[in-house]
């Protein structure tokens, strides 16, 4: 995520801001050469993409942040973070596809950097192109896997990703559960927080927060990448010249980037993403086989499935959306995803249609009730005062999303009751709060747009 920054820079170039400005910034774009003697490549297809590239570079980090955000150790001096961003021919859409490090690769014969060795073709991981052949084998080895042809190079550290949220005074992100990973410090309860640089960056290094490892931590990637591109384009960054210029230093300060993303390129690109806001993004990751790959002497690797990877790919170059983009659904943010709970609705009242209303309501926002509400024997005589949420404790995590959805509820455990949940309606029932899940990836590739998981 340290290099999704990049595409901020053309972003904020949406502000009109005059073209000496900008020139001054290029200049102090430190330049790679990305593209060096590479042939042999996929064919342009429309849009742009560009490759971005975060680093473990920590040398120009204090001491004591080190300390503080948990950023001891050696880099690796590898690619910890890898995604294309394919922006498209008529400005309106940017999707990103993340590349998990550990991806399976076939890296195309070159020369080590290191010991300046020549290497024929092997495989490794994905984030070791960078380690053994710098940005120009990275560039080669994902249009080998991808088959998309790459525009432009560009690569962001430690440092630039810190300093970047703290100018923009910090970005806000939800949470339905707490956070917590002891390699990072990271320690996040429920809820909305407004992050520092630093703080930021544990949110999207963050590993172990659940079992889902690296791909969970993309999935955060993802969600804070959305964020950091409504606090950009909101908040009058973009109209404020003097804002607009120390963000952009800031930005630029530690990026490096291939020789042709300069002046004209990051003004063409800005005057046409003038309307551009989290819901003109999309957010995915490429799909995984069910198995990985043990690589000899370098251990597990993930395999990308070979069907579904290849119809992700060949959309980016068609310039295709990844996904029908859907209105956003207001509501609270749970945990668990409403599409995911059974529901079994009982009035307890005896009122004519609360049952149905009740049921109506909770299938709207997405519960999977049973659409055959049942009524609790003796309710006309001794009506149900407090409409009550029955649980199997074994589904507690549901029981809460559904509560959610019931402000004022009881809960009632019910050991044994199984995975159907059921809401028993009190005569103080008035309506079903919406709620929306965290977790909101739909379709074949997992797609989100950026206004379904920015906070509400």
């Amino acid at each position: 995520m340290r290099a999704v920054t990049g595409l901020s820079v053309a972003v904020l170039v949406a502000a009109g801001i005059g073209h000496s400005v900008v020139t001054s910034l290029d200049t102090g774009i430190r330049r790679v050469d990305a593209f060096r003697d590479m042939k042999n490549r996929p064919a342009q297809g429309n849009g742009m993409n560009v490759l971005l590239v975060g680093t473990d570079g920590r040398d120009k980090i204090t001491p004591e942040e080190k300390a503080k955000y948990r950023l001891g150790g050696a880099p690796c001096h590898c690619t910890d973070t890898i995604m294309i961003v394919h922006i498209s021919e008529d400005r309106n859409r940017a999707s990103v596809v993340s590349l998990p490090r550990d991806s399976y690769a076939d890296l195309p014969a070159h020369t080590d950097l290191t010991t300046r060795k020549n290497h024929r073709a092997h495989p490794n991981k994905l984030n070791a192109a960078y380690a053994e052949g710098g940005p120009n084998l990275t560039v080669r080895t994902v249009e080998h896997m991808t088959k998309v042809k790459i525009d432009h190079y560009l690569e962001v550290d430690f440092l630039s990703f810190m300093k970047t949220v703290d100018v923009l005074g910090g970005v806000e992100i939800c949470t339905a559960r707490p956070l917590k990973d002891s390699h990072t410090g990271l320690s996040l309860g429920e809820g909305t927080h407004l992050m520092n640089g630093g703080e930021a960056l544990q949110y999207v290094r963050s590993r172990y927060v659940d079992g889902a490892s690296d791909l969970g931590r993309m999935q955060r990637q993802q969600r804070f990448l959305a964020a950091l591109i409504a606090k950009a384009t909101s908040g009058g960054v973009l109209l404020n010249p003097v804002k607009f210029r120390d963000v952009t230093r800031t930005l630029l300060g530690s990026v490096r980037a291939d020789g042709g993303f300069g002046t004209d390129e990051m003004l063409e690109l800005g005057r046409a993403m003038r309307g551009f806001s989290p819901s003109s993004s999309e957010f995915t990751t490429v799909p995984l086989s069910p198995t990985g790959q043990v690589v000899p002497g370098i251990g597990s690797t993930l395999k990308w499935h070979p069907e579904k990877s290849a119809r992700l790919f060949q959309a980016l170059r068609e310039d295709r959306p990844l996904a029908p983009h859907r209105v956003r659904a207001k509501g609270t943010l749970v945990d668990v995803a409403p599409q995911q709970i059974r529901v079994q609705v009982d009035n307890g009242t005896g009122a004519p249609g609360l049952g149905q209303q009740v049921d109506a309501g909770l299938r709207a926002t997405g519960f999977r009730t049973t659409g055959v509400p049942g009524n609790v024997p003796g309710a006309p005589a001794r009506p149900v005062e407090r409409t009550v949420v029955a649980f199997d404790p074994r589904w507690d995590r549901s029981a809460k999303t559904l509560a959610t959805a019931l402000p004022g509820c009881e809960m009632r455990q019910v050991p044994g009751q199984g995975a159907t949940l059921k809401v028993i309606a009190g005569k103080d029932f008035r309506a079903v709060r919406p709620v929306r899940a965290e977790d909101v990836h739909e379709g074949e590739f997992g797609v989100v747009t950026g206004d379904q998981v920015v906070c509400p």
